[in-house]
């Protein structure tokens, strides 16, 4: 079975998201702007999600992160909870 490990970043505008991507690409940590700005429980772990199947996040979540490049941050990805940053760190067939 299909599984993926992640971490995300959840705030509440796109336009604060797309700040903080920018701040990644500028070399902060992602783990360090999780821990200071995501408004999800994981932030205080860096962000980090653990692994999981298809169908355990959120539609948009799902196909982000099932799809995307590994260790490359992508986002704004608009959810029913906001927006997120999002970063593949694993994925197996």
């Amino acid at each position: 079975m299909t599984q993926a490990t992640a971490r995300h970043i959840l705030v509440d505008s796109e336009e604060f998201c797309q700040e903080l991507k920018t701040k990644i690409a500028d070399g902060t940590d992602f783990a360090d702007v999780a821990k200071e700005h995501s408004s999800c429980p994981s932030g205080k772990s860096g962000g980090d999600l653990g692994s999981f199947s298809p169908g355990q996040m959120v539609p948009e979540f799902d196909t982000v992160v099932f799809s995307a490049d590994l260790n490359e941050v992508q986002g704004p990805v608009k959810t029913q909870f906001g927006y997120h940053l999002l970063e593949v760190t694993g994925r197996t067939d």
